[in-house]
C-alpha cells in the first residue's frame, strides 16, 4: 500500500477528517481535538494513531501531554498521485490537440 493509499483510507472516515481539519488550525492536545466532538477522547486518539500511520499528523512532547500537528508528507503522498492524473490528462489533450491540427491542415 503506498502513502497515497494510506492518506485517502485515513481521510475516508468522516471524524478522522474532522479530526484532521481541527489539526490544521494549529498544534492541538488530544482533549482539545475532542472538546465539542461527538467522540471520545480515547476515540479521538485512535484515529490520530491512523493519521499518524498516514503520516498526516506528527506528535511532539510538551510537558506531561502530546501535541498534534500536520505532517505535509501525507498530503504531499496524495498530491503527487493526482499530479500523475494531470500529466496524464495534459498528454491526452496535448495529443488531441495535435490531432486536431492535422485535420485543420489537410482542411486547407
Amino acid at each position: 500500500m503506498t502513502n497515497a493509499d494510506q492518506v485517502l483510507d485515513a481521510l475516508g472516515d468522516r471524524t478522522r477528517r474532522a479530526v484532521f481539519a481541527r489539526v490544521q488550525r494549529g498544534a492541538r492536545s488530544v482533549q482539545e481535538i475532542a472538546d465539542g466532538m461527538d467522540v471520545s477522547r480515547p476515540a479521538v486518539s485512535q484515529h490520530l494513531k491512523v493519521l499518524k500511520a498516514a503520516r498526516l499528523v506528527t506528535d511532539r512532547a510538551e510537558g506531561t501531554r502530546r501535541l498534534y500537528a500536520v505532517d505535509p508528507t501525507g498530503i504531499a503522498a496524495v498530491r503527487d498521485w493526482l499530479d500523475g492524473f494531470w500529466d496524464e490528462a495534459l498528454v491526452a489533450f496535448k495529443a488531441a490537440a495535435e490531432q486536431e491540427a492535422v485535420k485543420e491542415r489537410k482542411r486547407r
